[in-house]
């Protein structure tokens, strides 16, 4: 499984930066977190003492610990659907702001969808190409079609599950209305990007005129409502969070400042059945939970056992 790391194949984890020492080959699971006010505010400054880990209820030892030190591989996800040309135009205004956030290292492979889904670039530590790319071929595509979110972020799940698999951190970040029809099960997607070891996060752009249109349609069709699928739910269940703005180019520059600076916890996998979901919670402890009694903390909410 994707999400568990051995000490042999990974040399960030062997670095003396914590108390604890694991011998090579013994497996981690990873989980990425970010800390939130309840506003919604960016949290920064804490360290591994900070932390508590539970898996199935059952405290764990946090065996390593980095607070956004890794090289991240990120996949950025446009809506092309004919709802977004004026807002992904905004956001590929900013892409040179946008990209800033990001350090040497960091990769970047950009994908689009409407009624499916492609790649426009891929992995590519050339940040400035990543921007040409938002700049230019992204403005040339033909928005217009349907918009299947689903689909469309389980397809970057699986790209990035293509990849060899390495000490990066991985994550996925759409741009869209979040106005979707529903095409498989919200558990299928959470699933894949567990196995992917990736969390999904979403730039969702109010559209007043589109917004108005699809709440005509659903009144006219309550049946409508059944349909309607966004990215949200997934979004949490993979430790990733959304925003909604009503000014993408500075949303885009404010998700990935935050997609860059969140917290790495590995710790030693429990044995269990293959196959078995476990599920994880993240806390603060000590003085950094009396400090931010209301924060709220983004992780993954559980992974299943490998092996099967």
């Amino acid at each position: 499984m994707r999400y568990l790391v051995a000490l042999m194949a990974c040399g960030l984890l062997c670095r003396a930066q914590d108390d604890v020492t694991f011998h090579a080959g013994v497996s981690l699971v990873h989980v990425d977190a970010e800390v939130t006010s309840a506003d919604g505010r960016l949290l920064t400054g804490f360290t591994k003492a900070d932390f508590r880990l539970l898996d199935e209820g059952k405290p764990e030892t946090i065996a390593n610990f980095s607070a956004d030190e890794q090289p991240l591989d990120l996949i950025l996800l446009f809506d092309v659907s004919g709802s977004m040309r004026a807002v992904v135009g905004e956001v590929a205004a900013s892409a040179h702001e946008g990209l800033q956030e990001l350090r040497k290292g960091d990769r970047v492979c950009v994908m689009v969808f409407n009624s499916r889904s492609w790649a426009l670039a891929p992995f590519t530590e050339d940040l400035d190409a990543v921007a040409r790319t938002l700049e230019n071929d992204l403005m040339r595509q033909r928005f217009g079609g349907g918009t299947l979110i689903q689909a469309a972020v389980d397809a970057a799940a699986e790209r990035l599950r293509a990849e060899k698999r390495s000490e990066r951190r991985r994550a996925v970040l759409i741009v869209t209305d979040n106005m979707g029809m529903r095409t498989m099960r919200e558990e299928t997607v959470v699933r894949d990007y567990w196995e992917a070891d990736a969390i999904l996060s979403g730039l969702i752009i109010s559209n007043p005129k589109f917004q108005t249109m699809n709440t005509i349609a659903t009144i006219m069709g309550p049946q409508r409502l059944l349909m309607q699928a966004g990215m949200k739910g997934i979004a949490e269940k993979t430790g990733g969070d959304a925003i909604k703005s009503d000014d993408p180019g500075r949303a885009f520059q404010q998700m990935m400042h935050r997609i860059r600076s969140r917290y790495s916890l590995y710790y030693p996998m429990p044995t269990d059945k293959p196959g078995k979901p476990h599920t994880i919670r993240v806390e603060l402890i000590g003085e950094a939970a009396k400090t931010n009694p209301k924060a709220v903390i983004h992780a993954r909410k559980g992974y299943l056992m490998p092996g099967k």
